[in-house]
């Protein structure tokens, strides 16, 4: 989500399905601790916070994207494997 430019909490919340408001905090703030991600705070009223990947994370990215695009790809496959694996006899 942030490999395409900062983004608020909202935002992020929102491309990424399936996880918790807290789980989604939690793993921010372990991002910002690595030093892979910055939290920036805008003093406006209403104040709204921005994250950003650092170069640290966008070195990860360059890593990262083979696996994301190989998961985006087979992800039908996997869903079937679920499905099949899931309703098979016991």
């Amino acid at each position: 989500t942030l490999a395409d430019g900062p983004a608020r909490y909202s935002a992020i919340a929102t491309r990424v399905q399936g996880v918790s408001q807290k789980m989604l905090t939690q793993t921010l703030r372990a991002l910002e601790r690595d030093g892979l991600v910055t939290r920036t705070v805008f003093p406006e009223i209403p104040p709204h916070v921005e994250y950003e990947l650092t170069d640290r994370g966008r070195s990860l990215r360059e890593v990262l994207k083979p696996l994301e695009d190989w998961a985006t790809s087979h992800m039908d496959d996997v869903a079937v494997s679920r499905e099949q694996y899931d309703t098979r006899p016991r």
